[in-house]
């Protein structure tokens, strides 16, 4: 009687108003009434003689029709926006109305009155408030099955009461199926807000450790020089000043979704971080033969493997290389040393996780100071 958006529901009357089969749903509700012209041949045919009766009883049909299209939209504009007395007067109210009219019809056309049961068992399992359709949909069948148990013709008429039961079976099945996929979208939406906040988490987190780890070396850096290069130590201070403007900047773009990292910027950024740390770099000079398609991915990498370099290795040389679908970060620091991975490494291996590849985690340069510590990328 009805299709599967007959079971959706909007948070507000604004979007009842902007859904379409809110406004004009009724249509497809009221196309069914076209079956009540069996009923109604049957009423023209027992009252040809008596044709008060026959007006009174066509009217009856009518407002039938209305009770029905009425009561359908009513529960599903309810079921969109929220039930109040006055829906569950309207729904309610006009489906019982509607019963007493089939009743009514009994003693005139006989069992052919159980026609009208299909409309009642739609109303029942598209628009009644939840928990009501499957008990409502079991009434109007049982209450079919005793109007057609009081015929003398119950052999012949006896499939009339597939109807309302196939009609109130597949609506209840569609809502079920419905209110599943509702519930499945709200899982969807709360994911994707959760994976949101994670890329937003994620983000800051690689901006914010990268740029305070080189703000604080050039702070350490300019404290030092002020005494003895003051000119040197003005450009420290410039460089951080730029640094913080660019930093706010990248943090608006990663709250808004709009920043990515560049390859050749994210070098040029690890070449000045691990110079003013002390670390010597062996970086590669050409990031072209890197797949332009995973450029994004490895410079995160990169300025994530640096930032924790710097902060936490004790490290003394570091060597990047790069291919097409790989990058590698290895330097001579202490290492993990068994160590749980922080927040760095998780965000990277999410990240790299998100793009399809893997990450490894080894001993890398063996110095002085530990094992040292290799990071390894590949990308599909």
């Amino acid at each position: 009687m009805s299709p599967s958006q007959a079971v959706a529901r909007a948070p507000s009357d604004e979007g009842y108003s902007a859904d379409p089969w809110a406004r004009h749903g009724w249509v497809l509700a009221a196309v069914w009434l076209v079956f009540l012209v069996f009923p109604a041949i049957a009423v023209v045919e027992e009252t040809s003689d008596r044709p008060l009766l026959r007006a009174v009883t066509l009217g009856a049909l009518v407002a039938f029709a209305g009770l029905y299209v009425w009561g359908f939209m009513r529960g599903q504009r309810a079921l969109r926006c929220g039930w109040g007395r006055v829906d569950l007067l309207i729904v309610f109210g006009g489906f019982l109305a509607a019963a007493g009219i089939m009743l009514a019809l009994i003693p005139l056309i006989g069992p052919g009155a159980v026609g009208l049961a299909p409309f009642l068992a739609s109303v029942a399992a598209f628009s009644f408030p939840d928990r009501w359709p499957l008990p409502s949909v079991i009434a109007v069948v049982a209450m079919a099955a005793v109007i057609l148990a009081q015929t003398d013709a119950l052999r012949d008429v006896w499939p009339l009461l597939f109807l309302p039961l196939l009609i109130g079976g597949f609506g209840l099945l569609l809502r079920r199926i419905t209110l599943s996929d509702e519930r499945h979208q709200v899982v969807q939406r709360s994911l994707a807000v959760t994976a949101e906040r994670d890329r937003v988490a994620r983000d800051v987190h690689d901006v914010l450790g990268h740029s305070l780890t080189v703000v604080s070396l050039k702070a350490d850096l300019a404290e030092r020089l002020i005494d003895i290069d003051p000119e040197r130590a003005k450009g420290e201070l410039a460089d951080i000043r730029s640094l913080t403007r660019q930093s706010l900047a990248e943090i608006r773009a990663t709250v808004s979704g709009l920043r990515v990292a560049r390859l050749a910027d994210e070098r040029e950024s690890a070449a000045t971080a691990l110079r003013d740390a002390g670390i010597e770099a062996v970086l590669p000079q050409d990031g072209d033969i890197v797949d332009p398609a995973h450029r994004i991915t490895i410079a995160w990498v990169l300025r994530e493997s640096v930032t924790n370099v710097i902060r936490h290795s004790g490290a003394q040389r570091v060597e990047v290389a790069w291919g097409p679908s790989w990058l590698e970060v290895t330097d001579d620091g202490r290492g993990l040393r068994g160590r749980k991975e922080g927040s760095g490494l998780t965000g990277l291996r999410e990240r790299v996780g998100q793009a399809g590849g893997r990450i490894e985690v080894e001993d890398g340069i063996a110095g002085g100071a530990g094992p040292g510590t290799r990071v390894r990328v590949d990308l599909p």
